[in-house]
């Protein structure tokens, strides 16, 4: 089989192959398409030559030919970033200065990035369709929820969305309790990066009581938990994925933001830089060990800080020169484990649970059958089957409602190119007060971000 990376020069896109990789061996062939000959010459290039350490050498390739990279695909996995780091920067920077959330996937920032993204990715949904029209898009790129549904309903493509918050909310969970994968059963239900865990059973007996009541020593065990105020995790009776803070704690976020000194965006953007220069050099020195080694030294700096400054205010740290991190203890990037369950699914050689993004159907009753939605279904050679979800209390259900019609909104826009619609769906948005400051930062958004939202008219 072969699957194709849309993307392939990303920085999580080494993790990503190194992932596959290390498993049980699923893809003769794995092509890395990337445009951009920087990325290409450093994470593209180690990401290929991670294949030969790993046993598989010849296996990867990158290419900046698309033609190249889908024809035959059996699978594409989609992790871009229209408008780069730069981007994310000026997402972000356009609501902090207005004193409301600046994050990249939710909110304003969360808009501007979706407006850029989805006719870029439906133009390469065209491409799949014409090179490998049998081919599944696996969707990482951001926002995922809202690209998975413009693909679902205006592409010609089977695709499904993934994300490893959730599990990753489930594991963490799990290892709280001391419990086994194989132990467990939950319920989570939403929409991507804004979910929640409203059931999880060890030896088929509900421990949701257990973790409410122990939730100060759950916030002590794991920073993400610690987003969320106790009594109000109590009273919804059910956790939060950790993107639900942006929702919950506004203000909060905004005051950790002016302590750091610096959103997120900003200090990834340099991180990165530094990711790109370190490979580059690491290459011309020495070669793929030197160069993952390098790697994995800033994306561990990148891993430790996760959420830091947005939840507590604290600055992105700088590397420091010589303390490398082994690569075994560096970011695990988590979601090709995801990937790799619905391939495996797909392709009947292991059908299982995975939480994906998906066509609703009937699971959330409060949602339309199209909407797309994250919960866990069942993948197997027939294809992908939404499961039953817990019960959401009405306050969940009300944000998710209002959440998704923004969503559709935006997609609506993005496919019309309608910049008033653009801006009356940003105004849908919870963490947005209002119409005129909608408009105004759609304007702000349209001149700074240039030729990636010159569409809109």
């Amino acid at each position: 089989m072969k699957l194709a990376v849309l993307g392939g020069g990303g920085v999580r896109v080494p993790l990503f192959v190194r992932g596959v990789l290390s498993r049980p061996p699923v893809f003769d062939e794995i092509c890395l398409f990337e445009p951009d000959a920087l990325r290409r010459e450093t994470t593209g290039r180690l990401a290929a030559e991670l294949a030969g350490p790993l046993g598989r050498p010849g296996v990867v390739r990158v290419t900046a030919d698309v033609q190249e990279a889908f024809s035959g695909a059996d699978f594409v996995f989609s992790a871009i970033r229209v408008g780069g780091d730069g981007g994310r920067v000026i997402d972000e920077d356009v609501a902090l200065r207005r004193g409301l959330v600046g994050q990249e996937t939710t909110g304003p920032g969360g808009c501007a990035m979706a407006l850029r993204t989805i006719p870029v990715v439906l133009s390469y949904c065209e491409l799949i369709a014409r090179y490998s029209p049998g081919a599944v898009l696996i969707n990482f790129t951001n926002p995922a929820g809202l690209i998975t549904q413009a693909i679902s309903q205006h592409a010609r493509v089977r695709a499904v969305g993934v994300c490893d918050t959730p599990s990753g909310t489930v594991d963490r969970l799990r290892e709280f309790l001391g419990a086994g994968r194989e132990e467990i059963a939950f319920s989570y239900s939403g929409l991507n990066h804004l979910g929640w865990v409203s059931s999880l059973t060890v030896g088929g007996e509900e421990q949701m009581g257990k973790l409410l009541a122990r939730y100060e020593e759950l916030q002590r065990f794991d920073h993400r938990f610690a987003a969320f105020d106790a009594g109000l995790v109590r009273m919804i009776r059910a956790i939060p994925t950790e993107y639900v803070y942006y929702f919950y704690e506004p203000q909060r976020y905004v005051d950790a933001i002016a302590r750091a000194g610096a959103s997120r965006g900003a200090g990834v953007r340099r991180l990165n830089a530094e990711l790109l220069g370190g490979i580059a050099k690491a290459f011309e020195a020495g070669d793929v060990h030197d160069a993952w080694s390098a790697y994995s030294a800033l994306m561990g700096i990148r891993h430790d800080s996760y959420m830091r400054g947005d939840m507590e205010g604290a600055p992105m740290p700088e590397p420091v020169a010589g303390a490398l991190r082994a690569p075994a203890t560096a970011e695990s990037s988590g979601y090709e484990a995801i990937a790799l369950q619905v391939i495996e699914g797909l392709t009947a050689r292991k059908a299982g649970k995975v939480i994906v993004n998906t066509r609703n159907g009937a699971t959330l009753s409060f949602l339309d059958p199209d909407d797309v939605v994250e919960v866990p279904a069942h993948v197997d050679g027939g294809g992908v089957a939404p499961l039953a979800a817990g019960e959401l209390p009405g306050s969940v259900q009300g944000l998710i409602t209002r959440v998704k019609e923004y969503e559709r909104q935006v997609v609506n826009a993005a496919v019309s190119g309608d910049a008033e619609l653009a801006a009356l769906a940003l105004a849908l948005h919870p963490l947005v007060p209002g119409v005129t400051v909608a408009k105004e930062m759609m304007s702000e958004y349209r001149e700074r971000h240039g030729p990636h939202l010159a569409y809109l008219r």
